[in-house]
């Protein structure tokens, strides 16, 4: 199957800081139901900035947040230029107040419209002998 799908955003980033806010639509509040049990959320969102015909058509990058990092396709890095521009980051949830989250570690800009949020699962997520290139070893976390 090719082509095109439907994305609805459900919410978009209010502010980006120590702490950041997260809204989330009225519509979409409901969802948000026992969300505060959780230490960790992952939440995807649009990079908005790159949603254009250029970045889109951007296959391969040199990461430039890592030092000495070769040229690698962006399906193999986190770049934001690629064919869908589509940021994925784990964030601590700090409190829900009503439709707004507050969080710690947002990967995102001001007004990055918010695609889904996942509540991180330890046992699921996270696997501390994955494997990976040794030029991800500098630079960010993500």
């Amino acid at each position: 199957m090719t082509g095109t799908g439907e994305v609805r955003f459900i919410g978009e980033v209010e502010s980006v800081d120590d702490t950041s806010t997260i809204h989330i639509y009225d519509e979409f509040c409901p969802g948000l139901l026992r969300v505060g049990e959780y230490s960790h959320l992952i939440v995807l969102y649009w990079i908005h900035l790159r949603d254009n015909k250029r970045h889109r058509g951007v296959l391969q990058v040199t990461p430039h947040r890592h030092k000495g990092a070769p040229l690698t396709g962006v399906f193999a890095c986190r770049s934001p230029s690629r064919p869908n521009p589509l940021g994925m980051t784990v964030v601590e949830l700090l409190g829900v107040d009503d439709c707004r989250l507050k969080v710690g570690g947002l990967d995102a800009l001001e007004g990055s419209p918010i695609v889904d949020i996942k509540p991180y699962l330890p046992r699921g997520d996270s696997f501390p002998d994955a494997r990976t290139p040794e030029w991800t070893d500098s630079g960010p976390p993500s």
